[in-house]
């Protein structure tokens, strides 16, 4: 299945995309097949339109720990991956959802570690769950370095502020309950089912209109640094297209007869 490496697992449940970083015994660190992997997934995702939405979650009792320098090397892991790097030096940054933002809504299912390049990933998801033990947080200045997978600009656009910059300039830990109380994540569950909840969370998506859920998701995105009275306007170029199409037609008559609307992304 397309995205599937030794580092990234793949599997089609109903109509959602399952990615699944694994390299347990690294708590999901980043390598390179886990990145090649990541990005081939979510191109995958948006060129088949049989899947409606995406979850991210990761093996063993973690959802990523952040980059493996070493892994990144690429050292035994294979020329095709070296050579995908080389070939679009840009692909890294794709896979961690910092240059790329897939049409399909992303759901990430955390539990354990996320820190680090693990919460730089999330802040480009759009749902988030977490299991009550998980632990947020951004570690970089800890150690001298820069948080360069787009925390800088993002973090204070998802969560207030003075949350954000406490974040990025203490370094420090983040419990599940924490992270939600500030807006990082929106469900706390119990741990071992922040799979379940987010493929409940993708079921409820999978259901709606794929027209109309993935231009509401692209005018929310395209229309967050503009001006209100821009906003409205660019609104209108996502939504009105939508009304004209069979979909929003079938959901009409469905809600007349009282039956489940059968959306055909026509």
């Amino acid at each position: 299945m397309g995205g599937e490496t030794e580092h990234l697992g793949v599997e089609r449940v109903g109509a959602t995309l399952v990615l699944t970083l694994n390299r347990p015994e690294a708590k999901n660190a980043l390598s390179l097949p886990m990145l090649v992997g990541l990005y081939d997934g979510w191109l995958a995702a948006d060129a088949d339109d049989d899947i409606r939405s995406v979850v991210l979650t990761g093996a063993g009792g973690a959802f990523c720990a952040g980059m493996d320098l070493k892994a990144l090397a690429g050292d035994g892991m294979g020329d095709q991956y070296r050579d995908r790097l080389k070939a679009d030096p840009d692909l890294h940054w794709k896979a961690m959802l910092r240059h790329h933002r897939p049409r399909k809504p992303v759901i990430a299912a955390v539990e354990g570690h996320c820190v680090a390049g693990g919460t730089e990933i999330l802040q480009g998801t759009d749902i988030r769950v977490a299991g009550e033990s998980a632990t947020f947080g951004l570690y970089e200045v800890r150690r001298g370095l820069f948080p360069i997978g787009g925390s800088t600009v993002r973090l204070a656009r998802q969560i207030p502020r003075t949350h954000a910059l406490e974040m990025l300039l203490t370094g420090r830990p983040y419990p599940a309950a924490e992270a939600a109380r500030i807006g990082l994540i929106g469900h706390v569950v119990p741990d071992g089912t922040a799979l379940a909840k987010a493929l409940e969370i993708a079921e409820a998506v999978n259901a709606n209109g794929p027209l109309a859920v993935e231009a509401v998701k692209a005018s929310v995105y395209d229309t967050a640094a503009m001006t209100e009275a821009d906003g409205l306007a660019h609104e209108l170029e996502h939504g009105w297209p939508v009304f004209d199409t069979a979909d929003a037609k079938e959901g009409a008559r469905a809600f007349a007869e009282k039956r489940p609307a059968v959306f055909r992304r026509a």
